[in-house]
């Protein structure tokens, strides 16, 4: 991959193309970076001086994406925020990230009670790209730092209060290369983005999209019955879920055969039923299992799909670039053995924003330290426990609910 790839690059490339996709709308890339520079243009005259993040408080649309782009080109990282939190939970996470400028969507009630629990921030409902000036050119600042934080986004981490992880531009394309070996041509074609865009899923397909030139199909939430029809048009190649989801799109498709055209059903987030994996296979979706996390962008391991009629998932596997170990303590156990999943590779953060204490806890000897329990196989693939938080002890035993649940 050449070292230049961002969204100018891409719009050079491939102009005409279909960057984002809605109900009511299609973005070329042209339009997406002449947007994104418009957007860039206005926050450098809005926008707080120096290396601080800036809020992103929109729905999962097209909006959003355009805005991102927009953040990043301004020369700021973007702070994506969960549209599902309260304004306190939103304000605590704004202080913590010491951001100055907000963008918000018109009618958001959040905002006024988010400004006066933040006195230094400036909030401001984020203007339509077609009401704003194009500039007459990129300044240098366009050209996007690989080592630059790109997202801060805010997780659990591997223990306690959330703490903002900081993602560059160069974790994201890491991350890109990692999928494009593992899923193969899928990440060239369209994808059908129903998780949140403020997750790291939900950023990893847009910014794959500028990488490869694939569009991505937009839907603002989660329904099976959008879902499954988006799906049965025959031109999504691939799609994000976790299992509760696909659990409701089986449901809703009632024992129909998989959508013509999808080569790829990324499913994380959460250890799959053993029945749940069997009932998809058996109807032809082709599952890829994934395990990842937000400090390391995403996908840590991932299974290949599967060949046409396999009855099982394939194994995940550690995705390119990336290292795995297995801890107990300061020791590495041997296969088959359970311990502590830790994760090196170009993909992992550089650090928690303004937490060098928690940043130090994560990231040891160039390790993170995911706080997750697993073990590798004898050929080398990842089986996922549990998180650490969650495992239960039992007269002297490690229960671990995953094995409860596949159980149940």
């Amino acid at each position: 991959m050449s070292e230049r790839r961002d969204l100018s690059w891409r719009a050079a490339e491939t102009p005409d193309a279909p960057a984002l996709e809605t109900d009511s709308v299609t973005w070329s890339f042209a339009d997406l970076a002449d947007f994104a520079g418009r957007g860039a243009a206005y926050l450098r005259a809005k926008a707080p001086p120096g290396d601080v993040p800036i809020g992103l408080l929109l729905p999962g649309d097209e909006r959003f994406a355009g805005w991102f782009h927009a953040i990043a080109l301004s020369g700021h990282a973007v702070l994506p925020m969960n549209h599902r939190l309260t304004a306190a939970e939103l304000a605590q996470q704004l202080e913590t990230a010491r951001v100055g400028l907000l963008l918000g969507a018109a009618g958001d009630a959040r905002l006024g009670a988010i400004a006066s629990r933040v006195p230094d921030l400036r909030v401001e409902i984020a203007p339509g790209f077609e009401s704003l000036l194009a500039p007459q050119e990129l300044q240098p600042t366009a050209v996007i730092d690989d080592s630059a934080s790109l997202a801060v986004l805010f997780t659990s981490g591997t223990s306690g209060p959330a703490k903002g992880a900081c993602l560059s531009w160069g974790n994201f394309k890491a991350s890109a290369r990692a999928a494009e070996e593992r899923l193969g041509a899928a990440v060239y074609e369209r994808w059908l983005a129903c998780m949140p865009l403020f997750h790291v899923g939900g950023l990893s397909m847009l910014t794959r999209s500028v990488l490869f030139g694939g569009p991505v199909r937009l839907q603002p939430r989660f329904d099976a019955t959008a879902v499954s029809n988006a799906l049965e048009v025959g031109d999504i190649s691939g799609v994000s879920l976790v299992p509760t989801m696909l659990s409701r799109l089986l449901a809703h498709r009632a024992g129909r055969r998989a959508p013509p055209g999808l080569r790829v059903l990324l499913l994380g987030g959460a250890a799959a039923a053993p029945d749940l994996l069997a009932r998809a296979l058996a109807a032809g979706y082709p599952v890829c299992p994934t395990y990842g996390l937000t400090e390391a962008t995403s996908q840590v391991a991932t299974a290949a799909p599967p060949t046409a009629g396999s009855a099982g998932a394939n194994p995940m596997r550690p995705v390119l670039g990336t290292e795995l170990r297995i801890m107990s303590g300061d020791r590495e156990v041997s296969a088959g053995t359970p311990g502590e999943i830790t994760v090196r590779g170009p993909s992992v953060m550089r650090g928690y924003l303004h937490d060098p204490d928690a940043t130090a806890r994560a990231l040891r000897d160039g390790w993170l330290h995911t706080g997750d329990v697993g073990y590798l196989d004898v050929a080398g693939a990842l089986h996922v426990l549990d998180r650490r938080d969650d495992l239960i002890v039992s007269g002297g035993e490690n229960v671990y609910p995953a094995e409860i649940e596949a159980v149940l």
